[in-house]
């Protein structure tokens, strides 16, 4: 193991050398802050706009690919000197961590830094190492921690390969395409030995010893490190063990929990850093909690004091609501792989595999089984979520009542800033105060959303829907001048869509128990709702089966065939590729959110807060965050909450709810309005949503809970 590492050249080198009086440009745009802060995207949008849009919105490719000419320009241009130097003012003033809430509410109260451990981190779209909502929520939680000053560092994976692209055949068939992540181009920099070499830690992997490497990706404040097995020291096989996110090998899969687990927290000691707080993010990061057990019965505990101590320091959250979602491997597999790790841990085969099992007779090990029986502060993602958790692992506790089940609940949230584009956030500067972001979480100031004229909100509603409009239809135009596709396909690519009908997204990771074939139940009826003359509908589905799903694959299908039914006369259409990027626009520019899980199997749910935020209005099963959200007249609740059943049972009932809710409140709401003026209900509505939800459900009062409620407890030993 390495005794010591540091940070290295990298794409540092990379970058050409810029004129002295911007030379910290290099700084900004290996800091994610800029993807989040308005000003600092301006600034490089600013420095030029067509290689900004070529580069994916990535100023570290941006700069590498600039013109020299252009950089000395940008050093002489005043108007472009004065959002630098405001910029980069900003930007060191929140370096500086002084004024922060943390800083500010509970100085020192974490005698250390949290450590934040997820499978996965949605950040940007020039950093793809994310899948879907998980992703989302980690890589909001990082940048709200930033933002709040709260002392963290996360762990995740660096994937070469991230997930897949997808792309649609002409049958309407999922294929995977992997593109292999250039390192020179991302905003990340790599972490070198003290004696120079990548691999800074070790772990044993059943029959060989694994080395890894590591990546620093910095979020404001907060330091994201990324494992890698690409080193020159591992087999060629070791060396793609962390190429792609979410395999469907479960003996993969172990290794890269192990991987992630145990190599994570010894790069952190390999590093200095010495955590107060241990947060594990859904049940694949369990094993860093047995790699922190191990290092404490290394230093002579017995397990049961390892435990007992590890326990109070250790946070679990988890996202998923039913059994088949968590991940379980065989025992048997588990127990080759541990057989030379539980003798440091002072325990035999049998109290280890029970530390993932429910019950002595169990041949499997569960990973979120692991998580419970090792930590002290367990929660759920909303309020129902944490109803159904409890009710799931009652049996971990079978001398507690149901509802004493020591897990809680802390309702996820959103990171306001990456989510709201800025002709909004304008909208709000001028009403809300220009100290609104700070004050987000505070009801109080979203009453003055009132304030805000409707033809102003909703003139804001229709560019952002035009922004989105024309998106798709540069998406089908370049496919098309391509030769990639077929007339049937550019049609349902959304080529004849409309700005001016309302529309609907449907826009999650295709799944089953997501539903999103429920909107063709009676296809007759659909085709009249989409096809009125005067009234026209349109929906827009996107999202992404797991490559291993094939029936959610077919549900896939179906949807891509019903885009290219001429009978819809182009008004269902399904975008292709779903990722950060695309997803912006889609929370920004729909008119109406759908969601249509099965009941109780929604742990929360974000993509709908993000649409709130926006303006965009919820149409979704009484599930998740909605349960808690809904107030009456914020949006639209389809059905009820009754259990059914069968699943077929359910869908008739909601299909029907959703056909009458859509004829009878949501469209005629819609187009009740005369030529000059908005819809004013809608519009109320709007309001409505917007006040309602956005301090509730941001990221900001998520991350003052986990701090107040989960970490401060944690750290108090």
């Amino acid at each position: 193991m390495a005794k010591s590492a540091s940070l290295g050249g990298g794409n540092h080198l990379i970058i050409p050398k810029l004129p002295e009086r911007i030379n910290r440009l290099g700084e900004l745009a290996n800091n994610l802050w800029w993807s989040w802060h308005p000003e600092a995207r301006a600034l490089f949008r600013m420095l030029d706009y067509p290689l900004w849009r070529l580069s994916g919105h990535n100023p570290v490719q941006q700069l590498q690919e600039i013109d020299k000419e252009k950089l000395e320009a940008a050093a002489g241009d005043s108007t472009f000197l004065s959002l630098y130097d405001s910029t980069l003012s900003a930007f060191v003033n929140e370096m500086a961590n002084g004024n922060s809430w943390y800083a500010t509410r509970h100085p020192n109260s974490l005698p250390r830094t949290v450590a934040y451990f997820s499978m996965e981190f949605a950040i940007h779209n020039s950093l793809p190492i994310y899948a879907g909502g998980l992703g989302a929520l980690a890589g909001d939680l990082c940048k709200e921690a930033s933002d709040l000053g709260i002392p963290m560092v996360a762990v995740g994976f660096m994937y070469p390969q991230g997930y897949f692209h997808q792309l649609i055949s002409a049958d309407g068939w999922q294929e995977e395409v992997y593109r292999r992540l250039d390192f020179s181009k991302a905003p990340i920099i790599p972490i070198i030995s003290g004696d120079g070499h990548k691999c800074l830690v070790e772990v044993q992997m059943k029959n060989r010893l694994l080395h890894i490497g590591a990546w620093l990706v910095r979020l404001g404040r907060l330091n994201l490190y990324l494992l890698d097995t690409d080193v020159d020291e591992n087999s060629p096989e070791d060396r793609q063990l962390s190429n792609r996110l979410y395999t469907s090998d479960l003996e993969h899969r172990l290794q890269q929990e192990i991987l992630l687990g145990i190599g994570g927290v010894r790069l952190l000691r390999t590093l200095g850093i010495e955590p107060s707080v241990w947060h594990a993010n859904e049940g694949h990061t369990a094993f860093m909690i047995l790699e922190h057990i191990r290092e404490k019965t290394e230093k002579g505990a017995t397990f049961a004091e390892a435990l007992e101590s590890v326990q109070k320091a250790s946070v679990f959250t988890t996202h998923t609501p039913v059994p088949a979602g968590h991940d379980v491997f065989p025992a048997s597999l588990v127990g080759q792989y541990f057989e030379n790790y539980w003798p440091s841990l002072g325990i035999g085969r049998e109290a280890f595999l029970n530390l993932g099992r429910r019950d002595a007779g169990d041949d499997t090990f569960n990973m979120t089984i692991l998580s419970l029986k090792t930590t002290s502060h367990r929660n759920a993602v909303s309020q129902l979520h944490g109803t159904v958790t409890r009710r799931m692992w009652h049996g971990l506790w079978p001398d507690r009542s149901e509802d004493d089940v020591p897990i809680t609940h802390v309702t996820n949230g959103i990171h306001v800033p990456t989510w709201i584009p800025v002709e909004l956030r304008e909208l709000y500067d001028e009403y809300l105060g220009q100290d609104w972001v700070e004050r987000q979480d505070d009801i109080e100031i979203w009453q003055h959303v009132d304030d805000i004229p409707d033809k102003k909100l909703w003139l804001t509603r229709r560019i952002l829907k035009r922004k989105l409009f024309h998106l798709i239809l540069e998406r089908a135009q370049q496919r098309w001048a391509q030769g990639e596709a077929t007339p049937q396909q550019i049609l349902a690519m959304g080529s004849l869509l409309n700005s001016d009908a309302l529309t609907i997204g449907f826009v999650r990771r295709f799944a089953e128990y997501k539903r999103p074939a429920l909107l063709f139940q009676d296809m007759e009826r659909l085709k009249r709702i989409v096809n009125d003359r005067w009234r026209p509908v349109q929906i827009i589905f996107a999202g992404k089966s797991h490559p291993a799903d094939t029936a959610s694959k077919k549900l896939l299908q179906r949807v891509h065939t019903m885009a290219g039914d001429r009978e819809f006369q182009g008004r269902i259409a399904f975008l292709e590729d779903y990722d950060m990027h695309l997803a912006r626009y889609l929370v920004q520019g729909v008119d109406v959110w759908l969601n249509t899980p099965r009941r109780l199997q929604e742990a929360s749910g974000t993509s709908g807060m993000k649409a709130a935020l926006n303006g965009v209005l919820h149409l979704s099963i009484s599930d998740g965050w909605w349960r808690e959200a809904y107030n009456g007249n914020n949006g639209w609740v389809i059905g009820d909450d009754a259990l059914y059943a069968s699943a077929e049972e359910e869908d008739k009932a909601d299909a029907e709810a959703l056909y009458r809710l859509l004829e009878e409140k949501v469209v005629p709401l819609y187009y009740n309005r005369n030529r000059n003026n908005p819809p004013q209900m809608w519009v109320s509505m709007v309001k409505q949503s917007i006040r309602s939800v956005v301090p509730v459900f941001c990221a900001r009062r998520m991350l003052k809970e986990y701090c107040e409620r989960m970490y401060l407890p944690a750290a108090d030993m």
